[in-house]
């Protein structure tokens, strides 16, 4: 599993994981390699055999759990923004910018190349 081979990922914490015929749930936290604090929440539905997200909620906070780096999710609020519901929270949660729809696995990819990013 890609979340087990990350190189951002220190360890992880499946809180709750479940799956029924052709939809699925799974809710981990994660501490990342340099102290942040990850939890992701996603319900899930497989498609033409692919897993399509259908719900989302992933929180990027730092080590001490106290200050929000970034949250990505389709709650259905902020209607008003482009690309509604997908948004997020960036470092507060009045400070809200047009997301994109995402899985867990784009959300890996996204923090290893921003950890990346930071290191330079």
């Amino acid at each position: 599993m890609r979340l087990v081979s990350s190189a951002c990922i220190g360890r992880i914490d499946v809180i709750a994981e479940r799956a029924i015929q052709d939809r699925g749930y799974f809710r981990a936290r994660m501490v990342l390699t340099n102290g942040d604090f990850l939890e992701i929440s996603e319900y899930f539905a497989v498609r033409k055999n692919e897993p399509e997200t259908l719900e989302y909620r992933y929180q990027w906070m730092d080590s001490s759990r106290q200050r929000l780096i970034r949250r990505w999710d389709n709650a259905r609020h902020f209607p008003e923004l482009p690309n509604f519901p997908d948004h997020v929270h960036q470092g507060d949660e009045a400070q809200v910018i047009p997301g994109r729809s995402m899985g867990v696995l784009d959300l890996i990819d996204l923090i290893e190349r921003e950890m990346g990013s930071r290191q330079r």
